[in-house]
């Protein structure tokens, strides 16, 4: 078998008529309700079963001989009960430890009643709904309990191997365990120790990739739990189901807007190719990694694979920017850059607006070409490549253009070089008391050089007021900056990355070494480039493919929990991504650092072991994460890693899974 499953071939089990074996007895419901159902169990039933760890799946099933019912209640074992009894039983236990008898082993001297009497405890569990037969014979399962009888109607019992199957990969409205396009993620497991587990055949859980498709995930849990190694699993689970797929999506307009709704045909395989991007801020999807045993993900996939980073390494392509070309996202990153810095003139300089005006004949744009070519003087001024004949255009004014060289007439309105703007500026910064400025002044009632141009000045001239001497570090300050800037790229590294993902290909951003105000920037750039050109095609009518977002350690670029700002594109990402067919996967360790927005929007889950009840606290907010908070903080560095309870979108409640390992080579 492939990395997807084959169904066809695995018969569909009767839980009416294969869980009910006598073997699989595990004790009776003596109270019932809507939400808990508590049994009586006894030690003999329990090690019969082979144990009843916490968490474990429970069959209680309706047998009435007066009704002809199939239908039982799916519970999951949570911790023991108190029975009526116990009062008793305690006492009597202290007593024979008082008079020092022995009370277990071969040479127990208790008798034969005694020791049956101590084997019984209660069991309590959780009502996770009910499977039950419909009017055309087909199994369905409710998430909750239409109508509950006396306890005394119900038997309980242990699914094990295919019925446990069953159980686990129920999917919504589909008897089957799954369907063709179903990817083995892992196994079974309920707890940390495994003594009785190990000697039962092991018990596969799926996953469809569907759920992740357009969906939001969220993995959790400290470091070196199994968090990358299931993100790698979902990279290729998806990867299988994108290669099904026939067609690569393309910008051709469509007559039918339901080519953006009906993304999946009758076999459950997306009409378009997937595209990946994955947000690498350790290095380990982009690059060898020994630690994993060459488990990169570039390495599996490398013959669609396009590998970015910030600083040129082989076998990447660099996140550079023409800073000329580019002024925007240009001065972003200057901006981002200098975000830390106390001095005044310094926040004067990146609180100037460069957006380009829409009216390219207005005032407004006049202002807009005078400041750009004073930044582009600024960049020239700190050893930014300039690209061959570039030349600026911006109106100067014919009473001041003669006055800048002597028997030289500067015309910045036919274009001129970037050394010729410099003399321009220079000496428009240093003649501020010229008759022209003065009566210009004196005329409108405001300076010729407005504030955003005076910022732009002082930052070009390093005067302060631009009067003085040069004290200040002004254009210096971009110097470091010298390295994200090209002049050799036609198209921006946003929009080839665009176009690999519409053809179905990954993409690794390499956020591993740079400085991490850069790295926050570039991220939120081509996020939001991405996301620019789906909602361009979801409003004029154009398909979108799948593309998916991968954040590993995603606090380091996600807002915080008590960001309210909606308006960030990793929130925007979390809202309305789904109508737009752009899926969010995002890791890190605590539940609690990620926006309280981005959470109430995530439909899958993945969490390993949480240290802290303050993450368990948060966690416990969302589906029935509560049942596993104890379980959770327990970890055993040595045996449990990749031990995660998940639950996935069609899933209807959480299942306990032992993720297998990500191989190179795969199954």
């Amino acid at each position: 078998m492939g990395l997807m499953q084959e169904l066809q071939n695995l018969a569909i089990v009767d839980i009416f008529k294969e869980a009910k074996k006598p073997e699989l007895f595990v004790g009776r419901p003596f109270y019932l309700d809507f939400d808990k159902a508590y049994l009586l169990i006894t030690d003999a039933w329990k090690e019969r079963v082979g144990g009843i760890p916490q968490g474990t799946f429970i069959l209680a099933f309706y047998e009435n001989e007066n009704d002809d019912v199939d239908e039982c209640l799916l519970l999951r074992a949570l911790r023991p009960a108190k029975l009526p009894t116990d009062n008793d039983v305690i006492a009597s236990m202290v007593e024979y430890y008082k008079d020092n008898l022995k009370t277990s082993g071969k040479k127990s001297q208790l008798d034969d009643f005694t020791k049956y009497t101590f084997s019984f405890s209660g069991l309590e569990c959780r009502i996770l709904g009910t499977f039950f037969r419909d009017s055309n014979g087909k199994i369905q399962f409710g998430a909750d309990v239409e109508n509950y009888y006396s306890a005394h109607n119900y038997v309980a019992y242990k699914p094990v191997g295919d019925i446990l199957e069953q159980i686990v990969n129920f999917r919504d409205g589909n008897g089957a365990i799954g369907s063709t396009t179903d990817y083995r993620i892992g196994k079974i497991r309920y707890s940390s120790s495994r003594r009785f587990q190990e000697k039962f055949i092991d018990v596969p859980v799926y996953v469809s990739p569907s759920d992740f498709l357009g969906k939001r995930t969220a993995l959790f849990g400290m470091t070196r739990t199994g968090k990358s190694n299931t993100v790698k699993k979902i990279i290729e689970a998806t990867t299988e189901i994108s290669n099904k797929a026939k067609e690569i999506c393309t910008n051709v307009s469509t007559t039918s807007p339901t080519d953006n709704i009906q993304q999946f045909n009758n076999d459950g395989i997306t009409k378009y190719k997937v595209g990946q991007i994955i947000f690498d801020m350790n290095g380990e999807y982009a690059n060898a990694n020994l630690q994993d045993e060459g488990t990169a993900i570039f390495e599996k996939y490398s013959n669609i694979t396009t590998r970015y980073s910030v600083l040129e390494k082989p076998g990447f392509k660099v996140l550079k920017v023409n800073f000329f070309k580019d002024i925007a996202v240009g001065f972003e990153l200057i901006c981002s850059l200098l975000a830390d810095e106390t001095g005044d003139y310094i926040k004067s300089f990146i609180s100037v607006d460069l957006e380009e005006p829409e009216d390219k004949f207005g005032s407004a744009y006049t202002r807009w070409a005078r400041k750009v070519s004073v930044y582009q003087c600024c960049l020239k001024a700190a050893g930014f490549t300039v690209p061959k004949n570039h030349i600026i255009k911006f109106s100067g004014h014919r009473d001041i253009n003669s006055k800048i060289m002597s028997g030289k007439t500067l015309d910045p309105s036919s274009g001129i070089s970037l050394d010729d703007a410099i003399a321009f500026w220079t000496w428009v910064a240093d003649n501020q008391d010229d008759p022209f400025f003065v009566n210009y002044r004196s005329k409108n009632g405001h300076d010729w050089v407005d504030e955003d141009l005076k910022a732009l000045l002082v930052f070009l001239t390093r005067k302060r007021n631009l009067s003085g001497a040069a004290s200040l570090s002004g254009f210096r300050k971009l110097v470091s900056l010298k390295d994200y800037h090209t002049i050799q790229s036609d198209t921006s590294f946003e929009t080839d990355i665009v176009d690999c993902l519409r053809r179905g290909e990954i993409v690794i951003i390499d956020l591993s070494q740079g400085d991490p105000n850069i790295q926050k920037t570039f991220a939120e750039k081509i996020c939001l480039s991405v996301f620019k050109n789906s909602m361009d095609n979801f409003v004029n009518n154009r398909p979108n493919n799948f593309i998916q977002f991968y954040f590993e350690e995603a606090h380091n670029l996600f807002p915080q929990k008590d960001d309210k700002d909606l308006s960030r594109v990793y929130n925007r990402i979390a809202k309305e991504g789904a109508k737009l067919n752009i899926g969010l996967i995002y890791a890190t360790q605590e539940v609690s650092s990620i926006s309280s927005n981005i959470l109430k929007n995530t439909q899958n889950w993945f969490i390993a072991h949480l240290n802290n009840d303050d993450e368990l606290k948060e966690l416990r907010k969302f589906y029935d994460f509560e049942d596993f908070c104890d379980s959770l903080i327990r970890y055993s560095s040595g045996s449990d890693k990749g031990f995660i309870r998940m639950k996935t979108y069609s899933n209807a409640f959480v299942v306990p899974v032992q993720v297998d390992r990500f191989t190179a080579q795969g199954d």
